[in-house]
């Protein structure tokens, strides 16, 4: 497929709302990638890059491009294309020599200036190349695979003078491009698409190509759990095993080592007694305040990072090199290969004693590691395997699981055993609840014993309560609320240039498909530091043109300043949940307040309405 193609599939997703006519748009979009047999890489390739990336969400492939350098990459263009290009230069995409032109710096001063009016990169690149008429020149159109490895090029330029290179590159791209191809290059660079899909409407149009419905979308949704790569599943159900039915192809659809499982995650109930009631006899874990990190070893080393392990969050980021440790996990093990799920966890230096999830989240960053390791240093808690030896482990039961586990794994300063036990007493269920909240923990995760690895809040496999039964006043749980906009604000909240913000939840449609409804402002509880920190994050979240999402449920109202695309998840507390009006959850929080930034969850993993009817004022 011809990538000036492609870009006219993504300009016609982005003129409509309608997540049905999304779902259609990109049903066409895969039946035509699809017809090629013979290109089976391009499907892949271009399931990556319609979600604005060169490789799946689980790698670590950046540009290192800023918005800034993009628009200093058109102000060479618009310097080339210029009368006053020196007559020796007859290329008109030669490198530039930036001291030729004393009106260099006013080129980029405009193109920044429109920038800001525009709110687009991706639309000032189609303006300034439509402007050079460029695609007047063009004696050839690059299909999707050679642009992607024309990006993956630039993506690898790193080094002394990098910043030149691959600003250079991409102008010589530019010259292959027409404008609209152009627009979603830069979009893709920036990882700013702003198409309004998800993964589940991928999902959802991968079935619409073999059945105009969504039939098959539970199916490769279960798929998508084991092996989290959508281009690998477009591959599979459409081209490679496309014989087959989804429910054939769900059983030959595998772990792979490399590439991670979406985890479980836990639903919520409100007592012990609610627990033992609903589960029967569960094991009972310690629920560490810590970064939840899935662990895949191989002895023999994976070919693609030279090391005998990866690490993933639950966002499925790969953290591989934030976590040197994980050498000394390798040799604690005696496994040939395996997947582990685990929860990372600070480790006080002086006193042994567990660090607060704010202290460990420390660790999650890309520069300075070495440092960062040896003032924080890392624990990481085993509590279940996935994968052992080339076996997977997903349909046995939780017990199985537990005990090879005990079986390959020697507890050592890097890595221990979550320790469990078998409770069928509400009594004996408070105790150990309490316990770990003395130790500092965060409670207790309660686990049927004979459950299978089951990603998501499916049923009632996996169940946490967090809080000390017996807060008076206060909500039994805390709320993964995700951050919708922000208002300016007045008087000494004008200076930080934010001084409420709007939180939503998650919820489904009639039609089952998802949708945010509106549930709280917050603007008190939060430190100048805190507005600051929110702020300068949710700046970066910006919905184009600040318009309302189209996922959004709120009232016109509550519209607040700024608009955020749907992305960060705040972890908030409220006294109490009341019926509400105005917000589109239909209830409201009273006295809420900001906890902590959740940057180890999506905004898939927000709080949903149906969980909000489980958490109520502590008795």
């Amino acid at each position: 497929m011809l990538f000036r193609d492609f870009s006219i599939y993504l300009q016609k997703i982005e003129a409509v709302s309608s997540r049905l006519s999304i779902t259609a748009i990109l049903a066409d979009l895969f039946k035509e990638l699809s017809a090629d047999t013979q290109a089976k890489s391009e499907i892949v390739l271009a399931t990556y890059l319609m979600q604005g990336s060169l490789v799946p969400s689980y790698l670590s492939l950046e540009f290192q491009m800023s918005e800034k350098m993009l628009i200093k990459t058109l102000a060479r263009v618009q310097a080339k294309n210029s009368n006053a290009m020196p007559v020796s230069v007859d290329n008109l995409f030669a490198q530039v020599d930036e001291n030729l032109f004393g009106d260099f710096a006013t080129l980029e001063n405009n193109l920044t200036a429109d920038y800001k009016k525009m709110g687009d990169i991706g639309e000032l690149f189609e303006k300034i190349l439509t402007q050079a008429k460029i695609s007047e020149k063009l004696t050839e159109q690059l299909s999707v695979e050679q642009v992607h490895h024309f990006l993956s090029e630039l993506a690898s330029i790193s080094g002394t003078g990098s910043q030149d290179k691959k600003m250079e590159l991409l102008v010589d791209l530019l010259q292959k491009l027409d404008p609209l191809s152009a627009k979603y290059i830069s979009r893709i660079i920036l990882s700013k698409m702003r198409l309004g899909f998800s993964t589940m409407t991928l999902i959802d149009a991968l079935s619409f190509v073999k059945n105009d419905n969504k039939n098959d979308s539970a199916n490769l949704e279960k798929a998508f759990f084991k092996k989290a790569d959508l281009g690998k599943l477009a591959m599979a159900y459409l081209l490679e095993h496309r014989e087959l039915s989804s429910e054939e192809l769900l059983k030959t659809y595998q772990v792979e080592l490399g590439v991670p499982v979406l985890p479980v995650l836990c639903q919520r109930l409100n007592s012990a007694h609610e627990i033992i009631e609903k589960m029967g006899e569960v094991m009972a874990e310690p629920k560490y305040d810590g970064l939840r990190v899935q662990i895949h070893i191989n002895k023999e080393k994976f070919a693609d990072n030279g090391l005998q392990y990866k690490a993933f969050t639950r966002n499925l980021d790969d953290v591989t090199h934030m976590f040197p440790e994980l050498a000394e996990v390798v040799e604690a093990l005696d496994v040939k290969n395996c997947i582990l799920d685990t929860e990372a966890v600070g480790i006080d230096k002086k006193t042994g004693c567990f660090l607060l999830f704010q202290e460990t989240i420390q660790r999650k960053r890309k520069h300075g590691i070495s440092d960062k390791a040896a003032e924080v240093p890392i624990c990481f808690y085993a509590f279940d395997v996935i994968l052992l030896d080339g076996k997977v482990l997903i349909e046995d039961e939780l017990l199985f699981r537990k005990q090879k586990l005990n079986e390959i794994l020697q507890d050592s300063a890097f890595i221990k055993k979550t320790e469990y036990l078998l409770i069928n007493d509400p009594a004996k269920l408070k105790d150990f609840h309490e316990e770990q909240l003395r130790l500092g923990l965060e409670g207790a995760v309660m686990k049927q014993k004979n459950s299978k690895y089951v990603a998501g809040r499916k049923s009632w496999r996996w169940v946490k309560i967090k809080e000390e039964e017996g807060s008076q006043g206060k909500l039994s749980d805390t709320i993964d609320c995700l951050m919708l906009g922000y208002y300016v604000g007045k008087g000494k909240r004008q200076a930080f240039g934010i001084g409420a913000l709007l939180l939503g939840v998650l919820d489904k449609d009639d039609d089952d498909n998802l949708v945010v409804r509106s549930l709280s402002k917050l603007g008190t509880g939060l430190t100048d530091d805190q507005f600051r920190e929110v702020k300068n994050l949710a700046d970066q979240h910006l919905s184009k043109n600040n318009q309302k999402p189209t996922i959004y449920d709120v009232d016109k109202n509550l519209a607040p300043d700024f608009w955020l695309e749907p992305s960060i998840v705040l972890e908030v507390a409220a006294d109490e949940i009341s019926k509400s009006p105005i917000h589109s959850a239909g209830v409201a929080l009273r006295f809420p307040r900001l906890v902590k930034i959740r940057s180890d969850k999506s905004f898939e993993n927000a709080t949903t309405v149906e969980e909000l009817a489980s958490i109520h004022i502590a008795a």
